[in-house]
C-alpha cells in the first residue's frame, strides 16, 4: 500500500497549462528546441522548481538541473528527467510528460514535508527531438561525454542557424560545464509511442533497454533540365534515384526481422514543377535491438547505393551522423519500477524501448531506466497523440513510488 499520493489533477492541469506554449490549431504543440517558445516553457519550469524549494542550475549546452535536498546531501541526487522540446506536429505528452511527471513527484515531497535519503534533482534536457538540430538527444549527449560542447555549438538548423547563435539568443547558455552535474542514478517516465500497453492491456511498461539506432544524410546529384525538351532516355534525375533509394531503405529493412527503415525528411530541388530535379537532400533512420544486425543494415544498404550509382549515372554520397548503440538499463532501478508498479496494483509489463531517450546517454554515467505509459493506437510524433489523465497520474505515481523505492538503500 502506497503512502505518499501525486496529485492527478495538478499534474494534468500543467501538461494541458505547457501546451500552450506553442500550441496547434489541431491540438497539438510545435515547440522546437532553442526558440522563443522552448525559452518561456523554461522560464515556466524553472519558476515553477523554484517554488518548491529547488535550486535550478544550467549547463553550458542548456540542460536544466532543479535539485532538493535531502538528509544525505553528500551522496550524487537520485534524478528524473526528460525534455520538453517537441517536433514541429508534436503532442501535449512525449517527453513532456517525463518533466512534468517529476515536476508532479518535487510539488508532492514539498506538500508532504518529506525528506528523502539523498538529494532528489528534476533534469529538462536539451534538444532530446533532434527535429531542429541534429542528432537528436544533443544536450544528454553532451553531458555523457558522447559529443563535446562545440560539436553541439557547430549543429546548423536548415534555416543555416546553429545551436550555438539559438542558444545564446533565448539566454540559455548556462555557466556549468557539461557534465559537471553528479547523478547517482535516473528515472524517465516517458510514453511509449507504440502499440503494445494499449493492446495488452498493461498500464506501466518497465522498460530493459533501447534498442540501437543510427541516422545518415545522403544527397543525390544528378542535372536540371526543363521537363519539356528533355527525353527521358536523356535525363538524370535526383529524385527518380532518390525515389529508387527510398525503396531501397525499406527492402533492407524489411529483409531483417525487428528491424526499421525510415526517410523521413526530403528536399528536392530547385522544387520547381516545370524542372527536372538536379539535386536531393534526404535522411535515413536505421534501427535494430542489436548492434551487428546495424553493421548489416548498412553494409546492404551501401551495395544498393553503388548498384543505383551505377544504372542511374546519378552522384551518391551519403555519411552516419549519428549512432546509438543499444541499451541495456540497470537491473537495481528496473527491479525499483518493478515494485512502483506493484505497490501501485498497476499491470506492466517489461519492454524494450523502439525509440531513442535521454536515458540511453545518461546509462553510461549512471544506473538509469525509463517508465512507460500508453499512447492511443501507438502515436506519437504528432498533434493527435494521446494518453488519458488515468494513465498520466500512473507513470507519476509510479515514478514517485521507484523513486522512493530506490532511495531506501540510503537510509542511515
Amino acid at each position: 500500500m502506497q503512502n505518499l499520493q501525486i496529485n492527478p489533477q495538478r499534474l494534468w492541469d500543467m501538461l494541458m497549462e505547457t501546451a500552450a506554449f506553442g500550441g496547434t490549431p489541431k491540438g497539438g504543440v510545435c515547440r522546437l528546441t532553442l526558440t522563443d517558445l522552448d525559452a518561456k516553457v523554461r522560464d515556466w519550469f524553472k519558476a515553477e522548481c523554484e517554488k518548491v524549494g529547488c535550486t535550478v542550475r544550467i549547463d553550458e549546452v542548456g540542460n536544466m538541473f532543479a535539485l532538493r535536498p535531502g538528509r544525505r546531501n553528500d551522496l550524487p541526487p537520485i534524478a528524473m528527467g526528460s525534455h520538453l522540446d517537441t517536433q514541429p506536429t508534436g503532442g501535449k505528452f512525449d517527453g513532456i510528460l517525463g518533466v512534468l511527471g517529476g515536476l508532479e513527484v518535487l510539488k508532492t515531497l514539498h506538500d508532504l514535508g518529506y525528506e528523502t535519503n539523498a538529494p532528489v534533482m528534476l533534469v529538462n534536457w536539451t534538444n532530446e527531438e533532434g527535429s531542429r538540430f541534429a542528432p537528436a538527444m544533443l544536450g544528454s549527449g553532451v553531458f555523457a561525454g558522447v559529443f563535446d560542447r562545440a560539436y553541439a555549438d557547430s549543429r546548423e538548423d536548415r534555416n543555416g542557424v546553429s545551436f550555438k547563435d539559438a542558444i545564446e539568443a533565448i539566454g540559455y547558455r548556462g555557466e556549468v560545464p557539461a557534465g559537471a552535474v553528479e547523478l547517482g542514478a535516473m528515472f524517465e517516465l516517458h510514453i511509449e509511442q507504440g502499440p503494445i500497453l494499449e493492446a495488452e492491456g498493461k498500464t506501466v511498461g518497465i522498460v530493459k533497454g533501447v534498442q540501437g539506432m543510427r541516422w545518415y544524410e545522403a544527397t543525390v546529384i544528378g542535372k536540371e533540365a526543363h521537363t519539356g525538351s528533355t527525353p527521358m532516355n536523356l535525363r538524370r534525375d535526383a529524385l527518380v534515384g532518390t525515389a529508387k533509394l527510398i525503396e531501397a531503405v525499406n527492402a533492407v529493412a524489411l529483409a531483417h526481422p525487428g528491424a526499421v527503415g525510415t526517410v523521413g525528411l526530403i528536399e528536392s530541388k530547385p522544387n520547381s514543377r516545370n524542372v527536372i530535379p538536379g539535386e536531393v537532400f534526404f535522411t535515413i533512420d536505421f534501427r535494430h535491438p542489436e548492434a551487428p544486425v546495424l553493421d548489416v543494415l548498412e553494409a546492404d544498404f551501401a551495395a544498393a547505393v553503388a548498384k543505383i550509382a551505377e544504372a542511374t549515372g546519378l552522384e551518391i554520397t551519403w555519411k552516419r551522423i549519428w549512432d546509438s548503440p543499444p541499451v541495456a538499463f540497470h537491473p537495481d532501478l528496473i527491479e525499483a519500477v518493478r515494485e512502483g508498479a506493484a505497490v501501485a496494483g498497476l499491470p506492466a509489463r517489461e519492454i524494450v524501448s523502439g525509440p531513442g531517450h535521454d536515458a540511453a546517454y545518461i546509462a553510461r554515467v549512471c544506473p538509469t531506466t525509463m517508465i512507460f505509459v500508453p499512447s492511443k493506437d501507438g502515436i506519437s510524433h504528432n498533434e493527435a497523440e494521446s494518453t488519458t489523465f488515468d494513465e498520466c497520474g500512473a507513470g507519476a505515481q509510479v515514478l514517485l513510488n521507484a523513486v522512493l523505492t530506490y532511495d531506501r538503500r540510503f537510509a542511515a
